[in-house]
């Protein structure tokens, strides 16, 4: 899921923080059925495609702004009707109907834009960034190694270590705030919501932890994440949520496999993981992309709880 960031979006329900952004490039299970009731906000789009998905249910675009929705990048999309993309390729123009729901997006009516070029200043008005992406030297983790000690910051400003956690079954995940399609980091987010719901009100262990890490810091200041936070009902005895220095955070997230970086029009990208680490401190199991469930992860969080620190 590769996902890109810009300009200014509003959360939701009042809260003050203005949100902007992005989309993700690693395709995501979207069933299309649309449950009676439910609201569909749909948006007429023009783009480029810039990549053909080998599953023939995705494609990648890079789009003109979205009205009042969000502004021009590059991102994948899910395909309603795979037949539509038969027979177009990487640099095609194309017109497209994006639907949005509360919970998942797709597209639609994708057809050829023939003989005009679907460019205008949205597709580069948007600063390019410089020195956000570099390599620092760690080394990968699998399952079994133990979890590293990170310094890291939560939403209310205090200073944290991983190492405090050990003794705990911790859920790692990455995201940035301001993402507006909902099958991406606002899936993570909801899913965390639903396992700290359920782990609370179920009879199970208490050590566990859930850790959202920002990938944004230069947006995504203690301030910003409370308010978050908040808006999602975390309870901060067993829901943090983390920045920091942007050199922790990318070895934190290079070790399990999370890239983000900033392409050429200063929007962020990434892909998704989702950790487990068990009670002694080891790696336990890592999730890709954003095809998890919520039971799945208490499952490995319940045995996770059980391994001795």
């Amino acid at each position: 899921m590769i996902c890109n960031l810009s300009n200014s979006l509003r959360f939701a329900v009042g809260i003050f923080c203005l949100l902007l952004v992005a989309g993700c490039s690693q395709k995501p299970a979207s069933s299309f059925l649309v449950p009676a009731g439910t609201n569909v906000q749909t948006f007429q789009v023009k783009g480029v495609i810039t990549k053909l998905f080998s599953d023939n249910k995705s494609v990648e675009i890079r789009h003109e702004e979205v009205t009042n929705y969000m502004p021009a990048m590059t991102m994948a999309f899910d395909v309603k009707n795979p037949k539509e993309i038969s027979g177009l390729k990487t640099n095609d123009s194309v017109a497209f109907r994006l639907s949005v729901t509360d919970t998942d997006s797709w597209i639609d009516q994708i057809k050829k834009v023939e003989g005009k070029k679907v460019e205008s200043k949205s597709l580069t008005e948007l600063p390019a960034t410089n020195g956000f992406r570099f390599v620092p030297d760690v080394e990968p983790l699998q399952v079994g190694d133990p979890l590293p000690e990170y310094h890291l910051t939560n939403q209310f400003g205090q200073a944290i270590s991983t190492s405090q956690f050990k003794g705990q079954a911790l859920a790692i995940t990455f995201i940035f705030t301001r993402c507006p399609l909902p099958n991406f980091c606002p899936r993570m987010t909801s899913n965390f919501e639903q396992v700290q719901s359920k782990l609370l009100a179920s009879d199970s262990s208490t050590n566990w932890r859930l850790l959202t890490i920002s990938f944004d810091p230069e947006f995504d200041t203690p301030a910003v994440l409370k308010s978050y936070a908040e808006l999602h009902h975390a309870d901060p005895t067993h829901w943090s949520f983390l920045t920091g220095a942007p050199a922790d955070i990318r070895a934190m997230s290079d070790q399990f496999g999370q890239s983000f970086w900033k392409d050429e029009t200063g929007a962020i990208n990434h892909n998704l993981r989702t950790v487990v680490v068990d009670a002694s401190g080891r790696i336990q199991k890592i999730f890709t992309g954003n095809n998890w469930t919520p039971d799945e992860l208490i499952a490995a969080l319940t045995e996770a709880t059980r391994s001795k620190a």
